[in-house]
Parts: C-alpha cells; sequence; structure tokens
C-alpha cells in the first residue's frame, strides 16, 4: 500500500474517533442542558446530532425520546409562583417568595427553570405538606378525618384483613384470606385526537395467573368484542383492542373481569435466614438493570451505612425498609418517563411517590445481595383506591415474599405485626406487573407513556403515541360476595 493509501485510512480513523468523541460529548451537552432546563439549547443540539449520518435505530430512538422527554416535563411543570403561593397560604398564610425559595432549597418544594422561565411541578404545593415535617402537621390539623388515616373505615377494613391472615397463614399455606374482585377498566380517547379513519391501537393490562396469590381470573366482556389476550406468562401482561377513529366521537375501550386476590404473610425467623448465592439461579435479581437499577457511588455508600455492619438479610432488609419508610416520605411524583433515575431521584430530593420508594428499596437490596424485584398493579384498601407499588425479595430458606415499604411499619408492639408488609401482604391488591420495561404482546410499536410498567394502559396510532392528556381513564372495583 502506498504512503497516501496509509494516511488516507489513518485520517479516516482519526475523523472517525473525533467523531465518536464529539457524539459522546454533545451526548453529555444535551443531557445537561435537558436537566438543568436548559430545553431550546438542548432542542437545538438534538437536531444537529439526527442529521448526522449513520444512527442506528436505537440511537435515533433515544435522540428522539429525549425530545418526546422535554415535552412531558413541560406537562409536569404547570404552575407558577402565584399559583403556588395561592394554594400554600390556605394552610400557612404568612408564606412569601422567600417562603419559597427556602422550601425549594431543602427540596420540599419541586420547581425547575424551563428556558429560563421558573415553573413549579403541578402537585408541588400539595406534596409539601406531605414532605416537610412542620408543613405536614398543618394539615393534618386541618383535615384529622382523611381516608385511611389511623382509625378511620379505611384503616379499620385493612387492620381486619391483617388479623384474619395471620390468624391463617401456616408455613404450608402462607396465601389466606381471599377476596373476589369484579373490575371494570375503560380508557376514553378524546374526540379528534386522531385523525378520522385512521385506526387506534389499545393495550389494558391484565393480571396474570399467580399460583396462590392470584387467581381464577375469569374475562367477562370487553369492547370492541375483538381483543387479543396475551398469554399469562407475560410478566406485563395486556388485552389489546382497536378500533378506527370517528370524527367527532370519543373512542372508548372497555375490558371487565373478575379473579381472586389472596392475602399473604410468611413468618421470618431471622436465625435461619442464610443469604442469597451472587451466581446462583438468583443472580438476575441481584443485579443491576438501567436505567432505575444502578449501583450508583452514593447508593452503595448509603447500603453500607444503613446495614451498619449488620450481615443476616434479613435485619439488612428491616434497616433498609425502616431508612426508605423513614426518609423518603410519600409525595406524588412527576411521570416517571421524565425521570433519568428514579433511586437517585430519592436520594437527591428525599421524597417520591411509591414507585420511587419501592426502586429504592430493592436496589439497596440488592446493592447488599439481597434479591429482590418489583411488582405493581392497584390497591383496593376499602374505601379508597389507587394505583400502587411493591417489592418481593428473597430470604432461603423461605423464598419469595411481598414487601410494600410505602405501608410501612404497622402500629403494633407484636413485633409480628410490627413488621407485617416487610413479609406479607394484605388481600386487596391486584398484580399487572412482575417485572418493568417488558414488552407488551403484540408489542407497541411507538414510545410508551409509561416507560417503567402499566397500570392505567396504552394507546397509540399509525401516526404516533397517545400522551396522557390526550385520553382518560376509569377502573371501577368491586368486592363480591
Amino acid at each position: 500500500m502506498s504512503r497516501k493509501g496509509k494516511w488516507f485510512i489513518l485520517a479516516s480513523l482519526a475523523l472517525a474517533l473525533a467523531c465518536a468523541q464529539a457524539g459522546r460529548a454533545h451526548k453529555e451537552e444535551y443531557r445537561t442542558m435537558i436537566d438543568q432546563g436548559e430545553f431550546t439549547r438542548a432542542g437545538l443540539a438534538i437536531a444537529e446530532l439526527l442529521k448526522q449520518p449513520g444512527l442506528s435505530p436505537a440511537e435515533r430512538a433515544g435522540l428522539e425520546f429525549e425530545i418526546e422527554r422535554m415535552g412531558r416535563i413541560r406537562k409536569d411543570f404547570t404552575k407558577s409562583e402565584a399559583d403556588v403561593l395561592d394554594f400554600i397560604r390556605i394552610y400557612y398564610p404568612d408564606a412569601d417568595s422567600a417562603r419559597l425559595a427556602a422550601w425549594e432549597a431543602e427540596k420540599s418544594l419541586e420547581m425547575m427553570r424551563i428556558d429560563g422561565e421558573k415553573r413549579y411541578f403541578k402537585n408541588s404545593a400539595r406534596n409539601l405538606f406531605r414532605i416537610n415535617a412542620a408543613c405536614r402537621e398543618l394539615w393534618r390539623a386541618a383535615h384529622p378525618l382523611d381516608a385511611g388515616a389511623a382509625g378511620g373505615p379505611g384503616s379499620r377494613a385493612l387492620d381486619e384483613n391483617i388479623a384474619r391472615i395471620l390468624a391463617s397463614a401456616t408455613p404450608a399455606q402462607p396465601f389466606v384470606a381471599p377476596v373476589r374482585m369484579r373490575i371494570e377498566h375503560t380508557l376514553t380517547v378524546n374526540a379528534d385526537a386522531v385523525p378520522a379513519g385512521e385506526t387506534i391501537r389499545c393495550w389494558i393490562p391484565f393480571p396474570r395467573e399467580i399460583p396462590g396469590r392470584q387467581t381464577a381470573i375469569r374475562l367477562i366482556s370487553t369492547a370492541p368484542e375483538n381483543h387479543f389476550l396475551a398469554d399469562t406468562s407475560r410478566l406485563q401482561r395486556t388485552i389489546y383492542l382497536e378500533q378506527p377513529a370517528i370524527a367527532g366521537v370519543p373512542a372508548r375501550f372497555h375490558v371487565a373481569y373478575e379473579y381472586t386476590s389472596h392475602g399473604s404473610f410468611t413468618r421470618i425467623d431471622p436465625e435461619v435466614v442464610k443469604p442469597a448465592a451472587p451466581d446462583g439461579p438468583l443472580q438476575p435479581w441481584l443485579r443491576e438493570e438501567p436505567p432505575h437499577i444502578v449501583f450508583t457511588p452514593e447508593l452503595r455508600a448509603l447500603a453500607a451505612e444503613v446495614a451498619g455492619g449488620e450481615t443476616n438479610p434479613y435485619r439488612v432488609a428491616q434497616k433498609l425498609y425502616a431508612w426508605v419508610e423513614e426518609n423518603i416520605p410519600w409525595a406524588s411524583a412527576r411521570e416517571y418517563s421524565t425521570i433519568r433515575n428514579l433511586p437517585m431521584y430519592a436520594w437527591e430530593n428525599r421524597h417520591g411517590d411509591c414507585g420511587i420508594q419501592h426502586l429504592t428499596f430493592i436496589t439497596l437490596c440488592r446493592i447488599s445481595g439481597i434479591p429482590a424485584r418489583w411488582q405493581s398493579g392497584w390497591e383496593f384498601k376499602p374505601p379508597t383506591d389507587s394505583m400502587h407499588d411493591w417489592s418481593m425479595i428473597w430470604f432461603a430458606p423461605y423464598g419469595w415474599v411481598p414487601a410494600d415499604v410505602t405501608y410501612g411499619r404497622r402500629d403494633a408492639e407484636d413485633p409480628v405485626q410490627h413488621w407485617f408488609y416487610l413479609s406479607g401482604m394484605d388481600s386487596y391488591r391486584l398484580i399487572f406487573n412482575d417485572d418493568v420495561s417488558r414488552p407488551f404482546d403484540p408489542p407497541k410499536e411507538h414510545f410508551r407513556s409509561e416507560t417503567l410498567d402499566s397500570q392505567r394502559g396504552e394507546l397509540e396510532w399509525r401516526g404516533g403515541n397517545l400522551y396522557f392528556d390526550q385520553w382518560d381513564w376509569e377502573l371501577k372495583w368491586e368486592v363480591l360476595p
């Protein structure tokens, strides 16, 4: 080969290396811009990157999702300072800009500047009275009869259910106190959200058979009638429906079914619990799963600090459970797809909803050598209900047991009752998801509205995803005799 040819090859390699390095630099730059609220600059940087030849489909989709992410953040941060003050002053009349700044600095009031404009998370004012201890007491004084409060009807129903579970669960039969439930789940697409004649594709979450825990599932009806029900082995099971859009008419998708939910309790003796083998069959639930289950230096240090030298897996889990309960108070959360790493969000902001609490708990457990995994769906704590996320953790020789950090330690002197939700679960649950970010059947072609799991449903058409502001959902439930 001639010197000229060698020079050309070396120059080409150098150029390729420089382009790759520039691409990485651009990636860090636009991510930093987005995280700092510089959306216009980030959009321009991403547009330039999208013009580069040779982008893989995955690279292109990643860049396009960053544009989508910014749009979703804008929809979550809709409140002005005046809006926030109007709400807060109902309970804290002396609130002013200086007081808001102090709450922002301590992470009790969620705000970001988007292209220089100060915007608050749409639920930040209400969340202040969940996160800040002094404000929380003001709220409790003003709302002593909140549903689910200690002694309230929701609390009593749950106490009675847990008492039945503890009285009847045995090592041979941990699944007890069955409750038969009827569910009606409806998704309604806004009129003209999709051009007339185009096909609207709909995925409604559907329960899977889980031996002992969730059984006897019976589909009653769907609308439209034609449907595809994914196999029960799917860890994020769905029922798929489609229909054409009609001009000026909302599109309605509906499914009705029944199932039996069992409570669960396993009495754990810490003295017999053994560590899980790091390279054994439980290894998938001991490893990292980016983007959310990542063993960052901060979380590694936190797990070690909380454990404090304890090595017994159950006692370590108790410490981690208590730390999350005490240090990550529940607060309404932004859409998960707008947050890059949910446990790090909890670590930095010291609050989060049930999913953020549990991904934090799961990550800390895995760092500590305790197998842990995701589970989510709905909670029906009569008379209240909501979407809800919780965990499954593994202790040898007992196997997998449920855990719910959000419900926390029970107000009871008996340690078995006190720690009920570290190895037990009430009967009023609907399980839709047994893992995170699993594909649907049939697969979704465009971005999902909820990238972690599915509790409300998903919709799209040929032109793209239908985000939550383009449709509404309703889940009705009934406890059957």
